[in-house]
């Protein structure tokens, strides 16, 4: 209960602080010995491959009305990912504002736990798309994958091959996912996430310096961010 009260706070960026953080959970004083302290992680980032990993679908809840959702990814038993599923040929944006609804219409109920929703998943099939959890979202925050060729990966069966491996997902939202001061959750573009990942490989394994190459507007601050 006290878990769960700790949860049940704050706005989405708040929520994403918490599941990054450690909680200090004091137990119960027995038979007049000091209680103990124990130090409970929701998430862990150190070894993202190592998190417990779940999925489940058409869950409902019920706030202001009751929603019932397509597909959630579980980490660790809190929802982390949550997927959208229109038919083949059926408008992204369908997808893109059915999960703004549930924001404003149900993911409060109960403790809150679909605030913690990190990063949002749209598909008809034969397009899918990524974004972060930010209720100011614009339909042109959402993203492709590609392969590190740039090779766009956008049937759903590509796609989730490849971006929900646990490993992966994981790493999205534990190194790949930034918290900004404006209470912003944003969440990296392939290509960020390949230069970061080849920064970091280039440090770690040579001794030979490198540079990437950005345009205008393409995220040049937050690739540098995340590499350093």
């Amino acid at each position: 209960q006290r878990i769960l009260h700790h949860l049940n706070s704050g706005n989405v960026a708040d929520r994403a602080r918490k599941l990054r953080d450690h909680f200090e959970l004091k137990r119960d004083e027995v038979d007049g010995r000091r209680a103990d302290t124990s130090y409970i992680r929701f998430l862990n980032c150190d070894e993202w491959c190592v998190n417990e990993f779940q999925v489940t679908n058409q869950i409902s809840m019920e706030g202001k009305r009751k929603n019932r959702y397509d597909v959630t990814i579980l980490i660790n038993g809190l929802p982390l990912v949550q997927i959208e599923l229109k038919r083949r040929g059926a408008e992204l944006k369908v997808a893109f504002h059915q999960i703004n609804r549930y924001q404003h219409e149900s993911y409060d109920a109960g403790y809150g736990l679909f605030q913690y929703v990190q990063v949002f998943i749209i598909s008809n099939g034969v397009n899918t798309k990524y974004f972060s959890n930010n209720r100011n979202q614009a339909f042109q925050q959402t993203f492709f994958w590609t392969d590190i060729y740039n090779e766009r990966l956008s049937d759903l069966n590509e796609f989730t091959a490849e971006f929900l491996k646990p490993c992966h997902i994981a790493k999205m939202i534990t190194h790949y996912t930034v918290i900004g001061a404006d209470d912003v959750i944003r969440v990296l573009r392939p290509y960020q996430f390949y230069a970061t990942e080849a920064l970091v490989e280039r440090v770690k394994n040579t001794n030979d310096n490198g540079y990437i190459w950005h345009t205008t507007g393409s995220g040049k601050t937050l690739t540098s961010f995340k590499a350093s």
